[in-house]
């Protein structure tokens, strides 16, 4: 199934038209006509079933068939991720946590990390690609970076984890996680968190956990911590 996506639909809508930039694609790459079947989801769990009105390259209109909405994930995973020196990783980053299962990202601005200002506009349209290539039907929540103490200031519910290097007393992140628990996650950049950063999650009840025996790149270690998050609730 090619997966649409489109924000603005929702149940009470009957018929919509794409951009100019997706009319184009449906009609002049894909070759749709009127009459044709495309589905679309709004990101928010729903999955529309709808047929094309108008199949004009600038002007693409769907009436909807039919509508359904997935069952949300039992857990909400909220990764809080350093981004890397190179912006590919954290792109690659983006895209498998999304087709693995995560609910929100953050990147977080550490005292150890290369990279201090971001763009997110990029990475939003990564992630909205991983969504439909892997057909889901509930978008990643992807926030402005955030200097990592005022990330610090916000609460979250559920349970709090964060990874780091340093050789203290740390349990694996599977041995520890609840299934059907909200969970945040901290990971640090390629420099690691700093000894107060560390002390300062702790101090905000923060779990320190290792994600196995082999020192792991920040994108890598992220993608190891979501998979583990997803595996232990299926």
């Amino acid at each position: 199934m090619q997966l649409f996506y489109n924000p603005t639909i929702s149940e009470s809508t009957t018929e919509f038209t794409f951009d100019k930039e997706e009319s184009k694609h449906i009609v002049k790459v894909l070759r749709k006509k009127d009459g044709d079947i495309l589905f679309v989801t709004n990101g928010l769990g729903f999955l529309f079933t709808t047929k094309i009105i108008l199949a004009i390259e600038t002007k693409c209109t769907v009436g909807i068939v039919h509508s359904e909405k997935a069952k949300a994930l039992p857990f909400h995973l909220h990764l809080a991720v350093a981004p890397t020196k190179m912006n590919d990783r954290f792109e690659w980053f983006l895209e498998k946590a999304t087709e693995i299962g995560i609910s929100e990202i953050t990147p977080i601005i550490c005292e150890h990390s290369e990279r201090k200002h971001i763009k997110t506009d990029r990475f939003e349209k990564i992630v909205i690609a991983a969504m439909k290539q892997s057909n889901q039907y509930y978008l990643p929540k992807l926030n402005e970076p955030v200097l990592y103490k005022d990330f610090m200031k916000n609460t979250f519910s559920g349970q709090l984890y964060i990874a780091h290097c340093e050789e203290t007393d740390k349990k694996l992140l599977k041995d520890l996680l609840p299934p059907q628990t909200d969970v945040t996650l901290l990971i640090g950049p390629e420099g690691d968190f700093s000894s107060k950063e560390i002390q300062m999650a702790l101090e905000n009840k923060y779990i320190p956990v290792s994600l196995g025996n082999t020192r792991l790149r920040t994108e890598t270690a992220a993608i190891v911590a979501c998979h583990t998050v997803v595996f232990v609730n299926e």
